[in-house]
């Protein structure tokens, strides 16, 4: 072998070894470049991720809390109203009523300036109206209220007293819109329904103490 010969294989040798170590750093430095920049391009979206991105969750007290805050106001909203609708009711009644019962009595002409008077179909018919067993009379007239309060409430027991007091309220609502004291029927009313919130409330204590004996 020429000497020439040898000078050209280590020469092609060296140069082989010389471009694969090349390459692998070259290779080396783009497998490094690569990593860098996923990580560049991921650390915008973990910094979001870390702040803008946070969702709070609000812990199980916070929502308890909620809950009864919004469970509260709508058991007084449902309260007020359920009173609202029960003055409404008790002055639509007690004026209705005292009608029946001025038309009865023909004394229409002492609460009206000038002459005015019933005829007598309408004067029969209030007549009906206002009896003991009639649609106005105290006894249905009373009954009706306290069944509409039974119907608002659903019967609480509870809510007793809060029905009582709504009812002395459209009673007095009533007496402004007449201009006065109501009709007599209509105070017997009073008297009767009152006498009926009283044996309401005492039916529902003596429920309430056989509840307790029996647990």
């Amino acid at each position: 072998m020429s000497v020439n010969g040898i000078t050209s294989s280590q020469a092609t040798a060296a140069y082989s070894t010389q471009m694969y170590n090349s390459n692998k750093v070259k290779e080396q430095a783009i497998a490094e470049q690569t990593t860098q920049q996923k990580a560049e391009s991921k650390t915008p979206e973990t910094s979001a991720t870390d702040t803008s991105g946070v969702i709070y969750e609000p812990s199980e007290a916070a929502k308890k809390y909620t809950t009864n805050v919004d469970l509260v106001a709508k058991m007084k909203a449902d309260a007020e109203a359920q009173t609202a609708q029960l003055r409404s009711l008790v002055e639509q009644l007690m004026l209705k009523q005292s009608t029946s019962y001025a038309n009865a009595n023909d004394i229409w002409s002492f609460l009206r300036e000038g002459d005015f008077t019933v005829d007598p179909a309408t004067k029969a018919q209030a007549q009906a109206d206002i009896a003991e067993d009639g649609y106005w009379g105290v006894n249905q007239t009373s009954d009706r209220i306290i069944d509409f309060a039974n119907a608002l409430t659903g019967g609480d027991p509870s809510k007793i007293e809060d029905m009582r007091e709504a009812f002395k309220k459209g009673y007095e609502q009533a007496q402004e819109t007449w201009g006065g004291e109501l009709p007599e029927i209509s105070k017997r009313t009073y008297e009767a329904v009152m006498e009926k919130f009283d044996k309401m409330a005492e039916e529902a204590k003596k429920s309430a103490e056989t509840t307790e004996i029996i647990e």
